[in-house]
């Protein structure tokens, strides 16, 4: 009882002592007090000569835990019990060298779990934030078949792969909008403060102004009006669209049909819930997970609602005795050649094989695609910079230009 509370609390500890052999060693350990943890270092053969709690520090490791946290877990683990390390002994090494000290809580407090009686698959599914079905059944499947190690490479191959087109998309979406953010805050400056300047001095021409500078004016004036007004309407607009998306599941349904109607990012977003469906079809029905039940956990990894409708409209019609390529025909949403090809998978007894080339060849042209719209996308920003920013300087220089014209 004693070590399940050391390794569950939330306060890190630094300890100093020395083993069986009489060699000094230290560590790290997480209890809810110090003597839980000597006696957790009494339990292991360590007698310890100095323990003290760790200060948290101004550059403490991340409160938080993010897929990528998930995705290094598994494959540290994988190469821990390939090499014939015991899970309790591979979760120690993994959670006491973690710098993350919210990911080294969670891994600890699963080795405690497994410690006391728990499978690793019950252990990891009282933390369903950060371990969903599709893990939990594979490591489930891979304890009964006597081959986790084999199970994890495949979890962590899967998650790498999903992580890196993940990356890649906001990494294509991430560049345009901070530029485009960048523009938007330029633009309230030159209209706050520029343009003012420029028309106190234009005051003096005892002229008319060109009508597109008098245009630029009088949007700098109301923005130096009613700008706080915007800034509140804007922020209250993002909030609750923010607030709805989280929240409301129609929805989201309707922004993620949009999106994959969207010219250029439509298309990239499509590819990407193709390439998540092959890529978990196949390390599912790799594990000898049957096909039903894999397609209620494929569903939930396709990033899309749209999509994780139809995959769930395809289990049920799976389930009543349907066909895969059939079911994925009745969706209509995806492509010919991907049907062909998982047909031909089931046909041949192949369709982990098949879906993994499937997945191969769309994370592949993910890739490119995404490649391709940066490339594309910097011109048109250069152009709208241009527009933005250019067009307020030759607003403001016209009436001094038409001014050296009459002198």
């Amino acid at each position: 009882m004693a070590e399940t509370v050391a390794v569950s609390s939330n306060t890190p500890f630094l300890w100093e002592g020395t083993d069986r052999k009489g060699n000094k060693i230290k560590g790290k350990s997480l209890a809810s007090n110090e003597a839980a943890v000597r006696a957790d270092l009494r339990r292991q053969g360590v007698v310890p000569s100095r323990i003290k709690k760790q200060s948290a520090g101004l550059f403490a490791g991340s409160a938080t835990i993010g897929a990528a946290d998930i995705a290094i877990f598994s494959r540290q683990l994988a190469t821990m019990l390939a090499a014939g390390i015991p899970l309790v002994q591979a979760f120690e090494i993994v959670g006491n060298g973690h710098e993350n000290a919210a990911m080294q809580k969670l891994i600890l407090a699963v080795k405690a779990d497994v410690e006391g009686g728990s499978s690793l698959a019950e252990a990891l599914a009282k933390h369903p934030l950060h371990f969903d079905d599709l893990f939990i059944n594979l490591v489930e499947a891979g304890e009964q078949a006597g081959a986790l190690e084999t199970l994890l490479d495949k979890i962590a191959t899967y998650k790498e792969k999903t992580e890196a087109i993940k990356k890649k998309i906001k990494k294509a979406l991430t560049y345009p909008a901070a530029v485009l953010v960048v523009a938007f805050v330029v633009t309230i400056i030159l209209l706050i403060f520029v343009i003012p300047a420029f028309e106190d001095l234009f005051k003096g021409f005892g002229a008319d102004l060109p009508s597109f500078t008098r245009f630029v004016i009088d949007i700098s004036q109301f923005v130096r009006d009613q700008g706080w007004i915007l800034a509140i309407f804007a922020g209250g607009a993002v909030f609750t669209f923010l607030y709805f998306k989280k929240r409301s599941r129609p929805m989201r349904h309707f922004l993620d049909r949009v999106m994959l109607k969207t010219p250029i990012v439509g298309p990239i977003l499509q590819k990407a819930s193709i390439a998540r469906y092959a890529r978990t079809l196949s390390t599912m029905f790799s594990a000898g997970v049957p096909l039903v039940e894999a397609l209620e956990s494929v569903s939930g990894a396709t990033g899309n609602i749209v999509y994780e409708v139809g995959v769930l409209q395809m289990k049920d019609e799976v389930a009543t005795g349907q066909r895969l390529q059939q079911a994925m025909e009745n969706t209509d949403l995806f492509p010919n050649m991907v049907i062909q090809m998982i047909a031909v998978g089931e046909e041949s007894g192949s369709l982990d094989e098949m879906s993994a080339k499937v997945a191969d060849f769309y994370e592949e042209d993910v890739d490119n695609a995404v490649d391709n719209l940066s490339s594309l996308l910097e011109p048109m920003i250069m152009a709208i910079l241009g527009v933005l920013v250019g067009g307020l300087v030759v607003a403001m220089y016209l009436p001094i230009f038409k001014l050296g014209a009459v002198v």
